[in-house]
């Protein structure tokens, strides 16, 4: 993303975000032909930032070792929401289970990204990048996706939405894209924007045309109560607030199409079970303000729900989890073929663990990403393989994901 010309004169984005309640880094750009045939399709992704814990939101209720391990958290599950006769839901998620009923959703258990220790940092900058190690912080995979899509003769523009105060690294690249935060604030005098306008019109024409765009995606979002979206986005108001806002943009015809998201708070190593249940009922609230906003669009829809890696099997003396490896991914959307837990279970007696304490990871990440961006977008396994997702010849995309 080419950020210098906006901000040559010392203005920060915090400051832009601040003012207009937006940023927004080029304009709309409709989108002259659409993907996979007839299907013009959105793809999000939701980072968990902090390490969710797989087992206490999707619990294997029908592994005997589960009760053993999570003591009380297994109890406070212990009348789950049913997936199958292996798998419950926290009840915190009854949206989710809804949209599972109705075949548009999945859970993809026991999953993990390449990384096999315990920094949140690290952990973060692999899921993100795409890499198999940490320290490219350069470009995510979905901005790569963006890169990958604009060279296919078949999408001749394609725009990216990155929602939050901090792009997050998952779509930070060298392709353009939207910015776009809820804002707290209220401006007393409705016509401050516009006399903010005319004073850089002349003097930073760059700055005044991003803050022209910045304004009119204030407009589009004006529908939604930015002053619930206190708390920052570890706060389950927030989370459906991010949620609402980037639905209103996905929706529009001449809006972005790929966006990533990023709710903080997972880090859940002190009281989980209070904890847990507000953020699973936040990021539930939020699936659920995707699909009442998207309206018509659901139908082509895919949401991938990620974390930097799981949390340890056995609950700690003070009632959290740890850190630990492998974890559970959701995907949820119209487009989604649901209605079904993807897991190879690798079981939880202590031998089975990875390390002797974790859930072991038996599925990649990357897989589940890639067979996503392959039937959505009808992205090539070499593309997948060499720049989406570098030197991961190994993560085979998975099929059937897409309906």
């Amino acid at each position: 993303m080419e950020f210098k010309s906006l901000f040559a004169n010392g203005f920060s984005r915090r400051n832009l975000f601040q003012m207009g309640g937006v940023a927004a880094f080029g304009a709309f750009i409709p989108l002259t032909a659409r993907a996979a045939g007839a299907r013009d399709p959105r793809f999000i992704t939701i980072v968990l930032r902090g390490a969710l814990d797989g087992l206490t939101a999707v619990p294997p209720v029908g592994d005997p070792d589960y009760a053993r391990l999570h003591g009380r958290e297994a109890q406070t599950t212990s009348q789950p929401l049913p997936l199958n006769t292996m798998f419950g839901l926290h009840p915190a998620m009854p949206h989710f289970a809804a949209q599972y009923r109705a075949g548009q959703a999945l859970v993809v258990h026991a999953s993990a990204s390449p990384y096999r220790d315990r920094s949140h940092f690290d952990g973060q900058d692999v899921l993100e990048s795409g890499f198999t190690t940490p320290g490219h912080t350069d470009s995510g995979w979905m901005n790569r996706l963006l890169l990958t899509l604009r060279q296919d003769q078949r999408i001749t523009a394609m725009q990216g939405l990155s929602v939050g105060t901090t792009t997050p690294l998952i779509i930070r690249g060298q392709a353009d894209i939207l910015g776009w935060a809820p804002s707290s604030l209220s401006l007393k005098d409705p016509d401050l924007p516009g006399r903010v306008l005319a004073l850089y019109q002349e003097s930073d024409p760059a700055f005044a045309a991003t803050f022209r765009d910045a304004i009119k995606t204030n407009r589009i979002t004006a529908g939604f109560d930015a002053n619930s979206a206190r708390g920052g986005p570890a706060d389950p108001q927030m989370m459906a607030a991010m949620a609402t806002g980037t639905a209103q943009f996905l929706a529009r015809d001449d809006g972005p199409r790929i966006a990533a998201l990023a709710f903080e708070g997972w880090d859940t190593h002190v009281s989980e079970t209070d904890r847990l249940t507000r953020l699973l009922g936040g990021l539930d609230d939020a699936l659920y303000a995707f699909q009442h906003t998207l309206g018509p669009v659901w139908k082509d829809t895919a949401i991938l729900v990620i974390t930097e890696f799981g949390r340890t099997a056995a609950i700690n003396g003070t009632q959290g989890t740890d850190h630990g490896t492998g974890t559970t991914a959701f995907l949820t959307g119209g487009a989604v073929k649901g209605g079904r837990v993807i897991a190879d279970w690798p079981g939880l007696k202590t031998a089975q663990l990875y390390q002797g304490r974790d859930l072991a990871p038996t599925i990649d990440l990357r897989s589940i990403a890639k067979g996503v961006m392959a039937e959505l977008y009808d992205v090539s396994d070499k593309a997948l393989a060499t720049t989406i997702f570098s030197n991961s010849d190994t993560a085979v995309p998975m099929k059937g994901l897409i309906a």
